[in-house]
């Protein structure tokens, strides 16, 4: 048996990526498919069938998280607590620099759909493919965007051959290391939004009662109560907007 090759693995999807092509990369919450453009966003958007008000999420790594996003100490404190400290995933949505070069970089069409109401949101610590991955692009200065690998309202997916078919033959790459880590869940990564020094819940998924405790217990943040993985047909929880953007 073979161990993983998570540097050539990593880089498989790098190449892919700076190419213009799309990859579908395992990270502890499930699977999600990445492009580097913005016609590969675009093609990604469209096989899965996301409404206009959708935004995707920005693969990134806790140095990069750190510049882009604009916070206050203690909400940037939160974010370390929960990716560093107890080493769980987490969508963050918050306000960014407009100055970025990663921002500064993309092209204006990919912004608009990949922002909302002037936060971006970033999938943070999904694993040693994803932040391997994260690193490449941060060198290379490549923006990468995409959305978990299922068509919309279908729930996420945790194994590759799981994936619907016709998401898999939009991907120039597919990276298979099986069950991911965070499967009984069923869920997505929850994804907190951060802005004016307030916590908000824009989607309950994975670890989150780890995450409403430890908010709670650090910071006497209280988010709202998990209404339970059925509360629809999909397998999704309930969607939490914030404002026009989800980034759900």
């Amino acid at each position: 048996m073979n161990r993983l090759d998570i540097k050539g693995d990593a880089r498989r999807i790098f190449d892919t990526l700076q190419g213009g092509g799309i990859a579908i990369i395992p990270n502890d919450a499930g699977y999600a498919l990445m492009g580097g453009s913005y016609e590969a966003v675009r093609r990604i958007f469209v096989a899965k069938k996301r409404g206009g008000h959708k935004r995707n999420a920005m693969l990134a790594s806790m140095a990069t998280q750190r510049e882009l996003h604009v916070l206050d100490q203690r909400s940037q404190d939160m974010v370390e607590m929960l990716t560093q400290d107890y080493n769980l995933t987490v969508g963050v949505a918050a306000p960014y620099r407009k100055d970025h070069p990663l921002i500064a970089k993309m092209d204006k069409r990919l912004v608009e759909a990949s922002t909302g109401n002037d936060t971006v949101g970033l999938l943070l610590n999904g694993g040693p493919l994803f932040e391997e991955v994260c690193r490449l692009c941060r060198e290379a200065v490549l923006p990468v965007f995409g959305s978990s690998a299922n068509i919309t309202g279908t729930g996420p997916k945790f194994r590759v051959e799981d994936i619907q078919p016709e998401l898999r033959a939009i991907a120039d790459v597919v990276i298979d290391y099986g069950l991911r880590k965070y499967h009984h869940y069923q869920r997505s990564a929850t994804t907190l939004s951060f802005a004016n020094g307030e916590v908000e819940c824009l989607r309950i998924g994975s670890c989150y009662e780890l995450i409403s405790d430890l908010l709670r217990r650090h910071f006497d943040v209280t988010l709202p109560e998990d209404p339970g993985r059925d509360v629809n047909a999909s397998g999704h929880l309930q969607e939490f907007a914030f404002k026009d953007a989800s980034y759900v």
